[in-house]
């Protein structure tokens, strides 16, 4: 098999691993191996260019998506809707200890949750606050 085919499917299998995890941290590394792919097929005996045009490529996306996204947020219109959790009611669906986080369901959705006490599996949450990936719940009720 060429070593461009193997670059385009190690790409596919990023892309779509990708899709399935919603995590953003993959696409970069798929758009690297899909760069390797193209230098492998313009220049299938040189791996070294190969591999290190795939590193560039993703250590350059990875150092510019960051100010990318901060441009983003800045813009007028934006609105981050994770903001509009805060406030909202959801359900435990694991248990949050004070040193170990839980799981809420907000609507449809699920969120990794912590909490300043225990909240049990099945009781109602506040949120309180939202960091980055977990949100800062309180047993409803309490003072929020």
């Amino acid at each position: 098999m060429e070593i461009w085919a193997i670059w385009l499917i190690i790409a596919g299998v990023l892309l779509i691993v990708e899709m399935l995890t919603l995590t953003f941290y993959l696409l970069w590394f798929g758009l690297g191996a899909l760069a390797a792919a193209a230098v492998a097929w313009l220049f299938p005996e040189s791996f070294v260019a190969q591999a290190l045009t795939g590193s560039v490529i993703v250590i350059v996306l990875t150092i510019f998506t960051k100010p990318l996204t901060r441009r983003f947020r800045k813009s007028r219109g934006f609105k981050d809707a994770v903001d509009d959790l805060v406030g909202r009611q959801g359900i435990v669906v694991e248990d949050i200890a004070a040193d170990k986080p839980g799981i809420v369901k907000i609507g449809g959705d699920t969120w990794s949750a912590v909490a300043d006490e225990f909240v049990g599996k099945g009781e109602t949450v506040v949120i309180v606050n939202r960091g980055s990936a977990v949100l800062e719940v309180r047993r409803w009720g309490g003072s929020v």
